[in-house]
């Protein structure tokens, strides 16, 4: 059976699901047929023939050399939205964070705790310096409207916002989710001119490095409040402090400190928090698992970064599985191996994605190597699969 190691800590939810499928899961297998990680940094890693899936339990795969791994055929799975829940709660901290100044209040208080009974005046007389604005009527401009933002777009309309979305990419599930109340805008200049607070919720790729940035900035509101909860990339930290210095931004948090951000006036910085909750881990472990299994199982690709989905019904003896490039013929220069031999195909499935290309073959009998073989030896051709 397959052998799966973990390189993280991992619920055990996750990994019970794989041994009751009969799958050996540990940390000390050389070459293993699939991880399973949360953050632990491949980038540095020489994959071996062996590895036929990664899985990450969480959203974002910029710890994982996604290029080298198409190259090699190694399917990269995540779990988009098992940590949604988590992630939307903390932006909605971050929003009153950005609004009163509840964490110096804090710190305040704790300041005075030596004065007896002098503090309740103390604090009638303190907490002016602490407040802020209400959430309530205010303009939220939602940025990236996949899992997490559509769920911070309807939580802020209960809060009383109007709340404008913006994601050209958006996908009909995210659109089906997504409340006829919040204002769909089709420019991200419109955000940027009518929000008094940003939520930032996008993936970190070569289009959103440096999203807000000295320009962005400049077409805003006086006094924006912006969050993130996405990558540090996304915002231009020196931009964003001399939006803060200058008082262009009013408050900026994020989850994502370093060393430029640290102690900035009106920046409030986390370390990491949005999916730390033990029903996130919990549910990211689930989904990666259940990932993994069906593709080392059923050759089955759900929630890919790098491969097209692609589901398809069982039927015959085996499974064939081919990833290969997208290019013209493909298809064809595997059905005539396959039709030399007499074998009649009971089912199929190609799905494409950017230049790669999944094809899933069931066949009427069982097939030897000799044809995975002359498959393999297609140059476009990246993997050959029985299952």
């Amino acid at each position: 059976m397959f052998k799966i190691r973990t390189m993280n800590t991992i619920s055990h939810l996750g990994t019970d699901i794989l041994e009751k499928h009969g799958c050996e899961v540990g940390t000390e297998f050389e070459r293993p047929d699939a991880l399973l990680i949360r953050s632990a940094d491949l980038h540095q890693t020489e994959f071996w023939p062996e590895l036929k899936c990664i899985g990450r339990a969480g959203a974002g795969t910029n710890n994982i050399p996604v290029d080298l791994c198409s190259e090699k055929g190694i399917v990269v799975f995540n779990a988009p939205g098992a940590n949604a829940d988590a992630t939307k709660e903390m932006v909605i901290f971050q929003l009153l964070a950005a609004s009163r100044d509840i964490l110096g209040s804090i710190e305040w208080v704790k300041s005075i705790a030596d004065r007896g009974d002098e503090i309740p005046a103390l604090v009638e007389k303190g907490k002016s310096a602490f407040a802020g604005p209400e959430l309530c009527g205010k303009n939220l401009g939602v940025i990236g409207l996949g899992a997490i933002g559509v769920l911070v777009a309807s939580t802020a309309l209960k809060l009383g916002m109007t709340v404008r979305g913006y994601d050209p990419y958006m996908s009909v599930e995210s659109a089906w989710r997504l409340s006829r109340d919040v204002i769909h805008v089709d420019f991200l200049e419109e955000i940027f001119r009518t929000s008094d607070y940003i939520s930032l919720n996008v993936p970190y790729n070569e289009s959103t490095h440096h999203m807000i940035d000295a320009a962005a900035i400049a077409s805003m509101r006086p006094g924006v409040r912006i969050v993130n909860e996405s990558r540090a990339e996304i915002v231009d930290d020196d931009a964003m402090i001399e939006g803060l210095a200058s008082g262009k931004v009013g408050k900026y948090v994020t989850d994502f400190p370093n060393a430029k951000l640290v102690g900035v006036r009106n920046c409030i910085t986390t370390p990491h928090l949005g999916a730390c909750t033990p029903e996130s881990e919990e549910k990211c472990s689930v989904m990666a698992a259940q990932e993994i299994y069906d593709y080392l199982k059923n050759g089955n690709i759900k929630n890919s970064v790098n491969m097209p989905n692609a589901s398809l019904d069982r039927l015959g003896e085996c499974r064939l599985c081919v990833i290969h490039r997208n290019v013209p013929h493909m298809i064809n220069s595997i059905l005539d191996l396959i039709s030399a031999r007499n074998i009649n195909i009971e089912h199929m499935l190609n799905k494409p994605r950017g230049e790669y290309a999944y094809t899933m073959i069931d066949l009427a009998e069982k097939v030897n190597g000799e044809i995975t073989g002359q498959i393999q030896q297609n140059p476009d051709v990246l993997r050959v699969r029985v299952v």
